[in-house]
C-alpha cells in the first residue's frame, strides 16, 4: 500500500515498525477504547441539554463517571471531568489554594515535592508570582522518594499557614513510588488537604482514592490506553475548590464546559480495563523491565540506573531510567530514533535549549551526568522483541553519542563551532 505524505509517496509495506518505549508520555489507545470512542463520536447530544439526545448523552456521562469511580475506589460525585491531567493538577493547586486562602488569608504556603511534574510545579510557582503564594519544595532522597521527616517538620512549624500539600503517587521520570499514605497521616492532624498526581500510577500499581485518604487525585486517559484530551480530578466533596474555568457551571460548578461524551466513555473503558488487568500486566511488564535493565548493564557497563532498585518494590514496574556518562540525552534520543527505537530523555527543553532534569538534580545527580539521561517506559504493546531490539542497537548508539560529545567538546575548546 502506498500513501501520499507531505508530497512524498511512502511505501508502508516496507517500513519497519518502530519499537515504542515511551508509554509514560502517551500510550496507544486500546482496541476496546477505540471501539467505544468511534461509536460514541457518531452520536449527537450535549449532556447539558434536556431533550432526548441530551438525556442520552447525560446518561452515558454518568455511567462513565460511575465506572471510573468504581475502578478507582471513589464515589461518582468525587469525579470531576477535565481536559486532561494538566488541567486537573491546575484545578487542584489553584482551586484549593484560592478556596483555603479565602477562608483564611494566613494560608499562603503550598508544599510540593521537588520532583513533581511541571503540571504541579508550574501552577504552584505561578501562584507565587500572581497570587502571593509561598512555595516550599520538599526534599527527596537519592532515589527520588520524599523526605517525610522534612514534611513533618514543615507541618509542625507552619501548619496554620499551609493551604495544600501535593505529592505525586509515582514519579514520571525515575518511576519512584511515593509514601502517599505517610503524607496523609502527617497532614491529617492539621486538617491540611493533600493532593496527589496519580497519572503514572493507575494501571501499574493498586490505586484506591477512598482508602488512600487523599483529598484530591489527578488521573488521565492517555496514559492507560484512552484518548488524549480527557482526564479527571477526583476531589472529595469536603474539599472546597475555587473554579479555574468559568462558564456553564458543569462538573459541580468547579469545571465549566461541555463534557466530551465520547472521550469520557473511552476514558471509562480504559480505566476499567487497566485496573482489571493491573496485577497481571504489572508482573509481565516488570519481567520485561528487569530484562531490559540487565541487558543495558551488560551492554553498557557504566550506565547508571536512576531511581529505586528494580527489586525494591518502590519503583513502577514499567519504568527504567538510565544515565550514560559522556553522552547528551538528545543525541542518544535521536540516534535511537534513527535505529527505530523511540524513548524519552525525561528532561525539560526551554526556549529550544535542553535542560537537565529537575528530578535528577533533586536526587543529587551532578548536572553533567543528568544531561545524559534516557527513560524507557513500557506498556501494553511492549514485547520481548522490543527489548531485544533496544539491547541490540543501544551499545553502538552510546558509542556514537560519546564520540559526538567528544567532538563537540574539542571544537568548543579550540574556539570552533557554528556561529
Amino acid at each position: 500500500m502506498r500513501e501520499e505524505d507531505c508530497g512524498r509517496f511512502v511505501d508502508w509495506s516496507v517500513v519497519e515498525p518502530s519499537t515504542y518505549l515511551d508509554h509514560a508520555a502517551t500510550t496507544p489507545m486500546s482496541p476496546a477504547a477505540v471501539d467505544v470512542y468511534t461509536r460514541a463520536l457518531a452520536r449527537t447530544g450535549n449532556a447539558s441539554s434536556l431533550h432526548t439526545s441530551g438525556r442520552d448523552a447525560r446518561r452515558a456521562v454518568e455511567e462513565s463517571r460511575e465506572a471510573i469511580a468504581s475502578a478507582l475506589g471513589a464515589r461518582p460525585s468525587d469525579v470531576v471531568f477535565t481536559a486532561g491531567g494538566t488541567e486537573a493538577d491546575n484545578l487542584a493547586i489553584k482551586g484549593t489554594f484560592w478556596a483555603r486562602r479565602s477562608a483564611d488569608p494566613a494560608r499562603r504556603r503550598i508544599l510540593v515535592s521537588a520532583v513533581e511534574h511541571h503540571a504541579v510545579l508550574d501552577p504552584a510557582f505561578w501562584m507565587a508570582e500572581h497570587s502571593g503564594a509561598e512555595i516550599v519544595l520538599l526534599p527527596v532522597d537519592g532515589d527520588g522518594r520524599l523526605d517525610v521527616e522534612a514534611l513533618r517538620a514543615e507541618l509542625a512549624a507552619h501548619a496554620p499557614e499551609i493551604a495544600v500539600v501535593s505529592v505525586m503517587w509515582a514519579n514520571n521520570e525515575v518511576g519512584t513510588l511515593q509514601p502517599v499514605d505517610e503524607v496523609v497521616q502527617a497532614a491529617r492532624p492539621y486538617g491540611i488537604p493533600v493532593h496527589t498526581d496519580a497519572v503514572q500510577a493507575v494501571g501499574q500499581v493498586p490505586v484506591d482514592f477512598g482508602t488512600s485518604g487523599v483529598d484530591a487525585m489527578t488521573v488521565t486517559a492517555h496514559k492507560i490506553g484512552g484518548p488524549v484530551g480527557v482526564g479527571a480530578l477526583l476531589a472529595s466533596r469536603r474539599l472546597a475548590l475555587t473554579p479555574v474555568v468559568h462558564g456553564g457551571g458543569q462538573e459541580r460548578g468547579v469545571r465549566s464546559g461541555t463534557v466530551d461524551t465520547a472521550a469520557v466513555q473511552a476514558f471509562a473503558t480504559a480505566v476499567t480495563e487497566s485496573v482489571a488487568d493491573q496485577e497481571r500486566e504489572a508482573r509481565r511488564l516488570a519481567a520485561l523491565r528487569d530484562r531490559l535493565v540487565s541487558g543495558v548493564r551488560a551492554g553498557v557497563p557504566d550506565a547508571t540506573l536512576r531511581g529505586p532498585a528494580v527489586d525494591s518494590g518502590l519503583r513502577l514496574p514499567a519504568n527504567a531510567h538510565f544515565t550514560f556518562p559522556g553522552c547528551e540525552g538528545d543525541s542518544l534520543l535521536y540516534l535511537l530514533d534513527s535505529a527505530g527505537v523511540e524513548a524519552s530523555t525525561g528532561s525539560a527543553c526551554q526556549a529550544g535549549v535542553p535542560q537537565p532534569s529537575h528530578v535528577l538534580l533533586a536526587t543529587g545527580v551532578p548536572e553533567d551526568d543528568a544531561r545524559g539521561a534516557l527513560r524507557f517506559s513500557l506498556g501494553a504493546t511492549t514485547t520481548d522483541t522490543d527489548i531485544d531490539r533496544l539491547l541490540t542497537v543501544l551499545p553502538d548508539v552510546v558509542d556514537r553519542a560519546r564520540a559526538a560529545g567528544l567532538t563537540s567538546t574539542r571544537r568548543t575548546a579550540t574556539g570552533g563551532g557554528a556561529r
